[in-house]
């Protein structure tokens, strides 16, 4: 039974990864749909490639991160503590997707796993230093994405002042499939990762996998499943949140497309380096709002803006709300 248990979480976390897919889908493809250089079907189809193949390049740091947001030596990482924080990463990634609100799938994740750890057995099984690497990047992330941006979009408006518009608009409307294919990587090299140390974290702490060093076991086929769930995701797109991003914060033209994706891309390819699970949605946010900030402060929507940071801020407290009410119910049901 316990076996059958701990299979049936797995495939919820898998499903978590799927709506992850889904659910971030917009950030890989807004700009590049907004641009019109590809139509919403060829630009889900370009983004799940690549989100896909990141395995190939980056390692597995970041589920070493998010595995070990509850210590994984307390004993306290049970099926009902994994399944209690996925239920909360869930909820709240399908709530602010009908909303259409990108949020981050990341800070979800972290925000139930962490609840439902607190809910069985308080506050010290908190892991603090991943914790605090993930909080100081919910500032850090968009300010990276935002400055980045801001910088290449005026180093490019500066390089091709004497070029005509439509020249400009054929060059970039090219490279954008590079800039969306660099951001693709990022964001299944960094997200699906989050996916796979949660479930290495099951495994271990239900003593199906043997943590022999500090580092959490992620064997190959855990990365596969995860990679092939958010493709899959991405595949089936999120277009609620796409018109978000794309068209509602400010208008963009390819030029900006590329500088928002490449500055978001580097962002991303350094914190997965570096194991840092950010927010590829508030990456790519901030990013967007640096470019339309290059030509004026009113290009930029402040309300929407505004609606977006509420939500951010939001996030960790109600996915760990609705994973601790999980929990409780789990406990009185068994």
């Amino acid at each position: 039974m316990r076996l059958a248990e701990v299979i049936f979480i797995v495939i919820v976390a898998l499903f978590f990864d799927y709506t992850n897919g889904f659910h971030d889908a917009a950030n890989s493809i807004a700009t590049v749909v907004s641009t019109r250089v590809l139509t919403p079907r060829v630009a889900v189809a370009w983004a799940a490639a690549f989100n896909f193949i990141a395995f190939l390049i980056f390692g597995t740091h970041v589920a070493d991160t998010v595995g070990k947001t509850v210590r994984p030596e307390s004993g306290i990482v049970s099926q009902g503590v994994v399944f209690a924080g996925l239920v909360g990463a869930i909820a709240w990634n399908l709530i602010t997707w009908r909303l259409g609100l990108p949020t981050s799938s990341s800070h979800a994740l972290i925000g139930g796993f962490g609840g439902a750890g607190i809910a069985k057995a308080g506050w010290h099984v908190l892991n603090a230093a991943s914790v605090q690497k993930t909080a100081i990047f919910i500032v850090l992330a968009p300010v990276f994405g935002f400055v980045a941006a801001f910088v290449l979009m005026l180093t490019l408006l500066w390089m091709f002042r004497r070029t005509t518009p439509g020249r400009v608009d054929s060059w970039f409307r090219r490279l954008q499939l590079a800039s969306a294919a660099a951001y693709s990587l990022g964001h299944g090299g960094n997200d699906a990762q989050k996916t796979m140390g949660i479930i290495s974290a099951l495994l271990v702490g239900t003593g199906y996998l043997a943590k022999t060093g500090k580092n959490l076991p992620i064997p190959i086929w855990i990365v596969l499943m995860a990679h092939t769930a958010i493709a899959a995701g991405t595949l089936a797109g999120g277009w609620r949140i796409v018109r978000t991003l794309g068209t509602k914060i400010t208008k963009l033209k390819p030029v900006g497309g590329f500088s928002a994706e490449s500055a978001a891309a580097g962002s991303l390819f350094l914190a997965t380096h570096l194991g840092i699970p950010v927010s590829t949605t508030h990456t790519i946010t901030g990013a967007i709002v640096g470019v339309g900030a290059t030509g004026r402060l009113s290009a930029v929507r402040w309300g929407i803006a505004g609606r977006i940071v509420w939500a951010w801020v939001l996030t960790i407290p109600c996915a760990a709300l609705i994973a601790i009410a999980s929990y409780r119910l789990i406990a009185l049901a068994s």
